[in-house]
């Protein structure tokens, strides 16, 4: 049988091509980067979202917050305040046990001593070398010491505030 030229580089092109084939699964080429995701921002507390859906459904807070209330007179803003203060004050003790952080009142003098927790009070004015510190309260802080509120029914979505509300006639 006889070959010609044409086979022959036939061929040692097929060798040519399984050779480099061969080669390049020995170390595959190196993959694309995946695109980095950014990281997802933490949710809410179930809690915090628990109270305020409280305080809306008792004192339709978020409603009067979200109102427009340039239209309104003074009269009229006054009524809801009221009415909102009152609601939102009576869930607000039925639902959380609040205490001050520092005991004393605006205008007080108080020392903040070594190792203060600086989430729970703020050192403000002319801070200048290391606690402690004595200064005046310009405000006593609010810390939660208990929240009463119920967890959600199982698959419910914690961000909803209040429901939409459809009337059938």
């Amino acid at each position: 049988m006889e070959y010609g030229i044409g086979a022959a580089i036939g061929v040692l092109i097929g060798v040519a091509i399984g050779w480099l084939l061969a080669s390049s699964k020995a170390s595959p080429a190196p993959e694309p980067p995946k695109p980095v995701e950014p990281p997802k921002p933490p949710k809410p507390s179930g809690a915090a979202l628990r109270m305020l859906a409280i305080l809306q459904a008792e004192a339709r807070l978020v409603d009067f917050l979200l109102e427009d209330l340039q239209a309104a007179s003074d009269q009229q803003i006054g009524q809801a305040v009221r009415e909102v203060h009152k609601k939102a004050q009576a869930a607000l003790k039925q639902h959380a046990v609040i205490e001050t952080v520092l005991t004393g009142t605006e205008g007080d003098t108080t020392t903040v001593a070594r190792g203060f927790d600086p989430s729970a009070i703020r050192v403000v004015g002319n801070v200048t070398g290391e606690p402690p510190f004595t200064g005046q309260i310009q405000h006593p802080g609010w810390r939660v010491k208990e929240l009463k509120v119920s967890p959600l029914p199982e698959r419910a979505d914690e961000f909803v505030l209040q429901p939409a509300e459809v009337q059938i006639p």
